[in-house]
């Protein structure tokens, strides 16, 4: 019995190591091209300041393994900080002891609305385990889903569990729909489809532009913003796709956008590309209220210790919930436009 308990946890630990390794290959070759494409439109970084990100790496976080991603950050502010958390480190190392199995939750989209107590989503209904169900859990019949999805105007949101990146979600005209079609997905969220305020229309109209807002449960126990990003998409997107995105920082303390966006390849705009509307002195509208109410959603979970939420505006001026990170949330993008975002958490020893 001990010896088959002994031999699970071996296998168990042999996995998960396997799993690490595969995520550091990923997440640094994915550095190294983002560090290319940067290095093209700036320029090579000084072989001296390679060496100290490379130093570092080996000297505080124990592997040059490390030094790729803070390469990306010290390529896009043009010199390298102390503190910065590169992907690879945040993700094996960091992740695990203060998100955990806690922070999975949020890889299960029926529980949001619930689990927060909030009115700010766009749930609809859920379907699980080939049920449907209301957002108090009551089993919905077909035609009452039905019923639910007709007083919809023209589209709605399916959003499967374990979505992330644009990936698992789709876009479904009510008109058309067969329930079917989302019983193929799988587990999910059916959302009503939301209509965001003008501010976010002017850059592009046909999918929902997204706030990310990351909070953290500082080392006092209260929840703070330490990053803000938009991203807005293209003209053909139906929605927000890590592979045609565009990224502008967002300053955490008044909402206005920074006049330097970014493309998937980390190369940078002024304007977008479509509408070439320019980012500069523009300003989140109910920016401050939103912050407000993402750090007390924060604090209704607070041993998760930091979280990605994605919020919008809708037209009536009010922040949407679109949905919440709560493991292995990126990080990579605020640390290098806004970073060290986390120098004072205790997370680099």
């Amino acid at each position: 019995m001990i010896l088959t308990e002994l031999l699970k946890n071996a296998i168990k630990k042999t996995y998960s190591s396997v799993l690490d390794i595969r995520y550091h290959y990923i997440s640094n070759k994915q550095a190294l091209v983002a560090l290319r494409n940067i290095e093209q439109q700036k320029g090579k970084l000084p072989a001296q300041l390679k060496k100290e990100v490379q130093q570092y790496a080996q000297k505080k976080l124990g592997w040059t393994g490390y030094a790729p991603w803070l390469l990306v950050y010290t390529a896009i502010c043009g010199k390298f900080k102390e503190g910065w958390v590169p992907d690879n480190y945040y993700r094996v190392l960091i992740t695990p002891n203060i998100q955990g199995e806690y922070g999975k939750i949020s890889f299960l989209k029926p529980l949001t609305k619930q689990l927060f107590q909030t009115g700010s989503t766009l749930d609809i209904a859920y379907f699980i385990n080939n049920n449907w169900f209301d957002h108090n859990y009551q089993k919905l019949s077909y035609q009452q889903v039905e019923t639910l999805v007709s007083k919809q105007i023209n589209s709605i949101v399916y959003k499967a569990d374990q979505s992330f990146q644009g990936k698992g979600v789709k876009i479904l005209d009510t008109e058309n729909l067969n329930l079917k079609t989302i019983h193929n997905i799988g587990n999910g969220t059916l959302q009503r489809f939301i209509e965001q305020h003008d501010f976010f229309n002017q850059f592009q109209t046909n999918s929902t532009a997204t706030i990310r807002l990351t909070t953290v449960i500082d080392p006092i126990g209260k929840p703070s913003l330490r990053s803000c990003y938009l991203r807005i998409g293209r003209t053909k997107d139906t929605h927000i796709t890590s592979k045609t995105h565009i990224r502008i920082p967002v300053d955490i303390g008044e909402g206005t956008l920074n006049e330097v966006g970014y493309l998937p390849n980390w190369q940078t705009i002024t304007s977008h590309p479509d509408s070439k509307i320019k980012f500069k002195n523009k300003t989140i509208p109910s920016y401050k209220t939103c912050v407000e109410q993402v750090l007390k959603l924060h604090s209704k979970l607070p041993m998760v210790q930091c979280i990605g939420w994605d919020i919008i505006i809708d037209k009536h001026s009010q922040m949407v919930l679109i949905e919440w990170n709560g493991y292995g949330n990126d990080i990579k993008f605020s640390e290098a436009t806004q970073g060290p975002c986390f120098k004072d958490m205790g997370w680099i020893h």
